[in-house]
């Protein structure tokens, strides 16, 4: 049942008669080796980049492997679906890129490498003796129990069956995901999670007829299903059902935002004008429209739209626009310069001495940088940037900021205003020249400012036990999502799909200072990456670890991957304290927090307010939340007497009218009273046009008000006159007579614009809009 394929070669690039030489040592049959070329067996990134050729093994998956009509290989890469790859191995021998003119050039790798790629579903079908992943006891359970909740049979071949594997294998990745802390949202890997998810509900949606929420059931059987195996699925059970859920209600929504959107778009062009296809990529790029929604909304509009030449357009518009998001993304990405690479290469990596201490004597320049050229020195006055042989300085990563100091030696002082590391394990400090002159091979007493190291150290000790204690009093859904950790304050995203109570927040300050009070010891450990996982610690998803880690503990609360700096015993860091939180992103949620002497001022701050306050509100303060009770129900109340004063100053200018004066009978004793109400808010404006209707009998009421640049409207309609003057086609016509639009129901629809100095036409013009559309229905009754 194998085959094996290796590269055929070019004219860039030799045969791999290597590759083949060595499957016949192992075995393999000459002819079962096939060669090809380089779309099925060299791999590369992009036009630039490593890249080299690679060798696969296929398996036929199909009844008879004796058989040579069916098991050939012309089936190798070929049509069909009986031969599978299972394995491929590819040899990054070279590397492409660009030289001075501009044209692609390769040369081979100075290390050559292996890049293995096997697939654990392929080799588990091809063990189970099944023909494709999705019949495998890992993805079948998962279709069939989406089979169950549409209440269909799973038929492979069908439109309904591919949705079902769409939604199982969706289902799966988001369970994962959002167990590995990853969020829904509109960047990044957050943004190819949320696509993937909307995905799999618009397939249940649109092709299974599934109207309520079901995907959380399929994500939730995921879990029953692979619990054992992956016990933090277990952990986060509750976690992912509630963000599933909440992106599928957000995705409800969406999708009734997407058809507004789509009616927009066609109101701004001129009748039987088709769209841009820009314009229709970007509601689903920035709404998450889905794109067979769009092509029945031309379809419903009259445009023929041909499928397949649809998605083709579809597509290539939608590249377009993303590729423009990521250029104009790079343009505002600085980027490593290409001459720290070379020092790098050169000098090697800088060895970090700064957990030792904060002061290093005899410190050599090893490379001096301005502008993106290496220079030999720097005269006073000059900023540039200076790479030590070793240096104090902590570069700025995994959240934590760079080290501030200075550099001397003998008539020389610079100032070093920063430290990071762009490139090789090299720390640049980016330095101004205050005294004398700064030369490569020069040696300087390398001195970090120790007041904003140990402060900086206080916030990050104290980040740890910030998270430690999150996952005790939220639960241990709680992950990482990033962080800064300046001297004078941390901030801590996390995943979390509410914003903390009052008693949380508390709570998770109780538990932080407890551990502050109880001067706890501090430990560093030096492991491998496998032990310290085996041993618990927590690490970041996406970062990447050397081989050797630190492990960060306060034993027995906190256990982190972390290469900060850090207080020796927790005791240092004297003072803990929540400054805010907030909502940055669907299901992440943004602490900040101070500590030590910021925590201390803060706790004065705040003493200030509540004592300014108990002053000004004439109260003790333990008296002060009662008082402003107090005072908002007093409030509250003033608000609804002048409210209904309002009302009965708005209803009194009608007075009795509305059976006579204002109310003009147009047609069929069907009257209509359109005007002003001004000083009502919408709730006022709703109430009165309940009154008026009730007054008015067989009839409709219009309604404008205008205040800061805007308009509102609101239609309401007699129960008696729905079909014939719906008030949603009044409020539609009526809208843009103010510069904007509206919509509703039959009996009551509301709308708004921009053009205040038209509302008084426009209710005017209400009367006209109303006859039309009785006429129209009258002439309608007597054609029939």
């Amino acid at each position: 049942r194998l085959w094996f394929t290796v590269y055929e070669g070019d004219e860039e690039v030799p045969a791999d008669v290597e590759a083949e030489s060595l499957w016949e040592q192992v075995g393999a049959p000459k002819e079962r080796i096939l060669r090809f070329g380089r779309k099925d067996n060299f791999w590369q990134m992009g036009d630039t980049g490593p890249c080299g050729p690679c060798s696969e093994i296929h398996y036929y998956m199909g009844e008879d492997p004796s058989d040579p009509a069916k098991n050939r290989a012309e089936f190798v890469n070929g049509p069909g679906d009986t031969t599978m790859e299972i394995w491929n191995l590819v040899f990054m021998q070279y590397e492409r890129s660009k030289n001075d003119a501009g044209e692609i050039v390769q040369a081979p790798l100075p290390k050559p490498s292996v890049d293995t790629g096997a697939g654990l579903e392929r080799i588990a079908a091809v063990m189970q003796g099944v023909k494709t992943n999705y019949d495998t006891d890992l993805i079948r359970p998962i279709v069939e129990h989406t089979a169950k909740l549409a209440d269909r049979h799973y038929e492979p071949d069908s439109p309904e069956g591919f949705a079902m594997r769409v939604i199982a294998d969706h289902a799966r990745t988001t369970a994962f995901a959002i167990a590995d802390g990853i969020m829904p949202g509109n960047e990044g890997r957050n943004y190819v999670l949320r696509k993937i998810m909307r995905r799999a509900i618009y397939h249940g949606r649109h092709a299974l007829q599934l109207e309520d929420s079901f995907f959380y059931k399929v994500t939730d059987f995921v879990t029953e299903q692979m619990r054992e195996a992956y016990p933090e699925l277990e952990a986060s059970r509750e976690f992912i059902e509630r963000m599933v859920r909440l992106e599928e209600d957000r995705f409800s929504s969406t999708l009734t935002i997407g058809l507004q959107k789509l009616d927009a778009l066609f109101s701004t062009l001129a009748e039987n004008t088709m769209p841009d296809y820009k314009d229709l990529a970007r509601l689903y790029d920035t709404f998450g429209t889905p794109r067979d929604l769009v092509r029945v909304g031309l379809e419903e509009r009259g445009f023929e739209v041909e499928e397949d030449a649809f998605n083709k357009s579809f597509d290539a518009a939608l590249r377009e626009i993303q590729q423009a998001s990521v250029r104009d993304q790079d343009a505002g990405r600085s980027k490593a310069k290409p001459v720290y690479a070379q020092i790098a290469e050169r000098a090697g990596q800088s060895e970090f001495t700064g957990y030792e201490g904060t002061r290093l004597d005899g410190a050599r320049v090893v490379a001096l940088v301005k502008g993106d050229e290496e220079v030999n020195e720097l005269n006073e006055g000059e900023e540039g940037e200076a790479i030590l042989d070793r240096t104090p300085f902590y570069a700025e990563s995994g959240g934590q900021v760079g080290d501030t100091g200075t550099f001397a030696n003998g008539n020389t002082h610079a100032a070093v205003n920063d430290a990071v590391s762009p490139a090789g394990g090299l720390v640049v400090h980016r330095v101004t020249v205050e005294r004398g002159s700064l030369r490569v091979g020069d040696e300087v007493t390398a001195d970090v400012d120790a007041e904003k190291r140990d402060a900086t150290r206080r916030n990050h000790t104290a980040t740890h036990l910030m998270h430690a204690a999150l996952r005790e009093v939220l639960g241990v859904h709680v992950k990482q999502a990033g962080s800064v950790v300046a001297p004078n304050y941390l901030r801590f995203d996390f995943s979390h799909f509410q914003p903390l109570t009052r008693e949380e927040i508390a709570e998770i300050e109780r538990l932080v200072n407890y551990h502050i009070i109880r001067n706890e010891r501090v430990q560093t450990d030096i492991l491998s990456l496998e032990e310290a996982m085996q041993s618990g610690a927590m690490a970041l998803f996406g970062e990447k670890y050397a081989e050797k880690v630190r492990v960060l503990s306060v034993p027995g609360f906190s256990k982190e991957l972390c290469g900060g700096t850090h207080v020796r015993a927790t005791g240092d860091i004297g003072l803990f304290k929540i400054t805010s939180d907030e909502s940055i992103a669907s299901g992440t949620r943004r602490i900040r927090a101070v500590t030590g002497a910021d925590a201390f001022t803060r706790f004065q701050e705040t003493e200030a307010i509540v004592d300014m306050l108990a002053g000004e509100l004439r109260t003790s303060r333990t008296e002060i939340p009662a008082t402003i009770e107090r005072l908002q129900e007093e409030l509250k109340k003033a608000r609804r007497e002048a409210d209904e004063l309002r009302m009965k100053i708005a209803t009194g200018a009608v007075g009795g009218s509305a059976n006579g004066n204002e109310a003009r009978e147009v047609a069929d004793g069907v009257k209509v009273l359109a005007r002003e109400a001004s000083g009502l808010d919408s709730s006022g404006m709703r109430q009165l046009s309940d009154t008026l209707l009730a007054r008015t009998g067989t009839g409709v009421v219009v309604l404008g008000r205008s205040g800061d640049g805007k308009v509102s409207l609101i239609v309401r309609t007699s129960p008696d006159l729905l079909k014939r003057v719906p008030a949603g086609q009044v409020i539609k016509e009526l809208a843009p007579l103010v510069g904007g639009r509206g919509g509703g129901k039959p009996d009551m629809a509301e709308g708004g614009g921009n053009q205040p100095e038209n509302l008084a036409t426009a209710l005017e013009a209400s009367y006209g809009i109303i006859e039309r559309l009785l006429a129209g229905e009258s002439r309608q009754h007597a054609g029939g």
